[in-house]
């Protein structure tokens, strides 16, 4: 018996599903049938004179890159990758106007309350002049603590207070005057109190306002000397 007779053959049976030649989808493998009874027996009688039997080995195959296999693989992944992302900029794009909405949503609802109460400054002013002279008494007095607690409920501030130092984006000065007695310009009367409703001012404060004179503390200084 030759070394060529005794040495064994192996078989490489290709299981990849996708022919890489043609690229279409193999069909399943048949099974082997069961060989007859007489067929059995001459086998096995002539397998003591055979050659050795082929040593077949099934293996499967990853398909490479440049194999249609792995090219559909590669494509359904960047479709995949292109599809993720365009769901996550869709979801960014809905989030950012749900967002937008309850802004524009949230400014039409202010502005409309602080139209409500900037047409109401005028009670709110003879309000406040009949509680300075004493007038607001009993049932009037009740229902304009309610008118104004409910003004002020819906974000309506007033402002405007002497001692306090003067600002021009929220004071409007008609009077002016000098004193040693303040350090800068201050708020020492206000004739018409402001309001605002959150950052909106809605009526700057009407105020007298009082600079700081040097000249004016030494004249005074020289009428307490003579």
């Amino acid at each position: 018996m030759t070394q060529s007779e005794e040495q064994p053959h192996v078989v490489v049976n290709d299981r990849r599903r996708i022919d890489p030649e043609t690229g279409e989808v193999r069909p399943p493998a048949a099974e082997d049938a069961p060989a007859p009874a007489s067929d059995t027996a001459e086998a096995e009688e002539g397998g003591r004179h055979a050659a050795p039997e082929a040593e077949v080995v099934d293996a499967e195959i990853d398909p490479g890159p440049g194999e249609p296999g792995g090219d559909q693989a590669a494509e359904l992944k960047a479709q995949l990758d292109e599809r993720t992302a365009d769901l996550q900029r869709l979801t960014a794009e809905y989030a950012n106007y749900r967002k937008r909405v309850e802004r524009d949503r949230e400014l039409v609802v202010n502005t409309a309350k602080a139209n409500v109460a900037g047409e109401l400054l005028g009670v709110l002013d003879d309000i406040e002049r009949a509680g300075a002279h004493g007038d607001l008494t009993g049932a009037f007095k009740a229902v304009a603590d309610k008118l104004v607690g409910a003004l002020s409920g819906t974000g309506l501030e007033p402002f405007g207070h002497e001692g306090e130092a003067f600002d021009p984006s929220v004071h409007e000065a008609v009077q002016h005057g000098t004193s040693p007695d303040v350090t800068g310009p201050t708020v020492t009367a206000v004739l018409r109190r402001g309001y605002r409703f959150g950052e909106r001012v809605l009526r700057p404060a009407l105020v007298a306002v009082t600079d700081y004179e040097p000249a004016a503390e030494a004249a005074s200084e020289q009428q307490q000397q003579d």
